[in-house]
């Protein structure tokens, strides 16, 4: 197992920019205003012949409610669960009354604490730093995330702090089914995801646009490895203004291009809807195996559930094979017919065919759906192969 290297500090410091850098992606969503991260996103991060686990965490705000008070529930699962913590500070802004209150939680938590100044490009880095010597972290390491200036350093000093892994680090487990989690905002995707992991993972909200990133998990599951990709919801492009939530959309997309499985989330309080339809038409254009999920299925009434499976039915002719599901995510009813459903969309996506079945296959196809004539003549089937 990887040692944990949390990455904790006060919003808009740049502790999402420092995760990319040493992670060497673009998972984490990066924007030019506070707030943005909310749920604690994972990378591994490598120096020379070691690792570590790095955890980007939500900014950390004084008297924290509602969505900032659960941000901050994750925050303090991160530093529960590591071996140590990045403190991150913004050298431009200096010394803050916020740093001074996660200072003193970081000191009661007893964890090895490596403090980071930030934006530190344009500045004398003494006179920046100065400052923060009061809060007694310790030695302050001075860095710019965004210009990659003194990353190496602050590594290797934390990498010295941490206890030598247990085991070789998890390799990619070509048997690990990716489910993505998909569907509009506030149908219930992070509930489900939390459902299924038994724990509050991911922020679940009763506001629309609480996932902002797209989250990946790994979880077990009757002998099954499963890699869950929670998603952001996916608006209408003309209700979209924020530039933070088209980037979420964005990586909502692009998780269905990596998924094997997606599941499309539905609120069966409002049936299917024209974004609904929009989204599926994108997962059909992948070709990804898909299973259809009622969310919300307890609160309705027996006409009402009659009258919106009828009108899926309706709706959904064109696409007989893609099992459909009820489920509670918040009680957790239907939660075992789900993962049999995926795994068995999983098996069918994955089916290989003789040359002899394909042919047949195709002929009954080319027989029951003729193509048009071209000058006259009907194309002939010979055989086909995969």
């Amino acid at each position: 197992m990887l040692p944990v290297v949390a990455i904790v500090g006060r919003p808009n410091v740049g502790k999402s920019t420092l995760f990319n850098v040493l992670t060497k992606t673009r998972d984490a969503l990066v924007a030019d205003m506070p707030g943005v991260t909310r749920d604690r996103q994972y990378g591994i991060s490598r120096v020379g012949n070691r690792s570590c686990l790095l955890v980007d965490t939500g900014g950390l705000v004084s008297n924290a409610e509602g969505i900032d008070y659960l941000t901050a529930k994750q925050v303090h699962q991160a530093i529960d669960e590591a071996e140590l913590v990045l403190f991150v500070v913004s050298a431009r802004d200096g010394r803050m009354a916020e740093d001074e209150e996660i200072a003193t939680l970081l000191r009661r938590s007893g964890k090895p604490v490596l403090m980071v100044a930030n934006k530190i490009d344009g500045l004398d880095k003494d006179v920046a730093t100065a400052d923060f010597a009061g809060l007694g972290m310790g030695d302050l390491l001075a860095v710019s995330a965004a210009h990659k200036h003194g990353l190496d350093g602050m590594m290797r000093a934390a990498i010295q702090l941490l206890p030598l892994p247990s085991g070789e680090e998890e390799e990619e487990d070509g048997n690990c089914l990716k489910l993505a989690i998909v569907g509009r905002p506030n149908v219930g995707k992070s509930t489900l995801v939390n459902r299924l992991l038994g724990e509050e993972r991911v922020l679940a909200f009763d506001q629309p646009g609480t996932t902002r990133d797209t989250i990946s998990v790994r979880l077990e599951r009757d002998g099954q490895l499963y890699e869950l990709i929670d998603t952001a919801g996916v608006r209408r492009r003309s209700k979209i203004s924020e530039v933070v939530e088209k980037f979420s959309v964005v990586k909502a997309l692009q998780a269905i291009e990596r998924a094997h499985v997606v599941a499309l989330m539905l609120d069966a309080n409002e049936g299917l809807t024209d974004q609904d339809l929009t989204l599926l038409g994108h997962i059909l254009e992948q070709g990804r195996a898909l299973v259809i999920v009622l969310n919300k299925w307890d609160g309705l009434e027996e006409d009402h559930r009659k009258q919106v499976k009828s009108e899926l039915e309706r709706r959904l002719q064109y696409i007989p094979w893609a099992r459909r599901i009820t489920l509670s995510a918040l009680h957790g009813s239907g939660i075992q017919e789900l993962m049999r459903a995926v795994r068995e969309a999983w098996n069918s996506a994955r089916m290989d065919f003789s040359t002899p079945e394909l042919t047949r296959i195709l002929k009954d196809a080319f027989e029951a759906h003729q193509p048009p004539m071209h000058h006259g003549r009907t194309a002939k089937l010979r055989y086909a192969h995969a």
